[in-house]
């Protein structure tokens, strides 16, 4: 089967950054899926993946989201068939979507909506996955809850923000207040539903006091090294911080006096350990899709760039480092 990944960790500007090549088709573990990829997306973590984690062996495939056509399952599945239309983050521990056949346990997978595309599904598994999460565990909003509280979305425009605005708008009862600071991405964060927008290139705490709010819920999306201390800052005591990036260091000692809880969110965490709820997303993924399906829930696709290829997958990989991407991405199949 055809399949691209890389065999040396670096800089997408390199010659060799992606290659196409010919991958042996995947065996089957009990709770398995073969599944023909007819579409996938790019996040962050392709990118992070990408340029730090060079290939124990062989070519390394990476791709965290997909959608596509059931072709075989293995011995103890029980919640799909051959033919069925399904969608998936994946697991960061496995081969990646970026191939034409991929395995992936069918407890980490959902029906694909019937009213999207396959590659305008594969946008959403990552993304949905992490915002759902980060809403309802990190923080511990309850659905139908939040009358009278604000949550703020650093990184309003990106994948995972335009997924929570819209969770947190139709799913609960808070006030939500976006960043974004150039007028697409403004326009971009109404669209998914933000009740006010704020830029992050200038002081948070002055246009919350503007506003008249101060978040009892923070989702840290991007540059939390930067906006950490006017996180502490402007949050109510006995607040909740949310992050999902990488700051090389933190003083959450800062968050003592207010009794901060402080989560990370990591979509990946349950198919690394193998939790024994890892169903939880299997069944959100169901969720997500009937939401989008009953037009609960708007798509965040922005981009198609094509049919798969090392050259349409090294320009996602652009787009997505250039950090102005708004929304997601996707390609359609081989």
């Amino acid at each position: 089967m055809k399949a691209i990944g890389y065999n040396q960790a670096g800089p997408i500007t390199a010659a060799d950054s992606l290659v196409e090549f010919e991958a042996e088709t995947p065996k089957l573990r009990p709770h398995d899926l073969l599944v023909e990829v007819r579409g996938i997306s790019v996040n962050p973590v392709d990118v992070k993946v990408r340029e730090n984690m060079a290939p124990e062996t062989g070519t390394k495939v990476i791709g965290y989201d997909a959608a596509g056509v059931v072709k075989q399952i293995g011995s103890d599945v029980n919640k799909f068939k051959i033919g069925d239309e399904v969608f998936y983050a994946g697991d960061i521990t496995r081969p990646g979507t970026n191939s034409e056949l991929h395995a992936v346990d069918e407890r980490i997978v959902g029906k694909k909506p019937k009213s999207l595309g396959f590659a305008e599904a594969a946008g959403f598994p990552l993304t949905s996955i992490t915002a759902w999460e980060l809403l309802f565990e990190s923080l511990a909003v309850k659905e139908g809850e939040g009358a009278g509280e604000s949550l703020l979305i650093i990184g309003g425009a990106g994948g995972v923000g335009s997924i929570l605005i819209q969770l947190a708008k139709k799913l609960t009862g808070l006030t939500v207040v976006a960043t974004a600071s150039r007028p697409e991405t403004i326009q971009w964060v109404q669209k998914m539903g933000a009740d006010h927008v704020i830029n992050h290139r200038e002081s948070l705490v002055d246009q919350l006091q503007e506003l008249k709010l101060q978040p009892r819920y923070v989702a840290s999306l991007t540059g939390t090294d930067g906006h950490f201390p006017a996180i502490i800052e402007l949050i109510k005591p006995r607040g909740h911080v949310a992050f999902i990036d990488d700051p090389q260091t933190l003083d959450i000692k800062s968050g003592k006096p207010k009794a901060l809880t402080f989560s990370w969110e990591f979509m990946f965490a349950r198919s690394m350990f193998q939790t024994d709820d890892i169903e939880y997303q299997h069944e959100l993924l169901n969720r997500v899709s009937e939401m989008i399906d009953d037009g609960t829930l708007i798509c965040t696709v922005t981009n198609n760039l094509g049919k798969i290829s090392a050259d349409t997958l090294k320009e996602a990989h652009k787009q997505q480092e250039s950090g102005r991407a708004i929304g997601k991405n996707v390609l359609t199949g081989f």
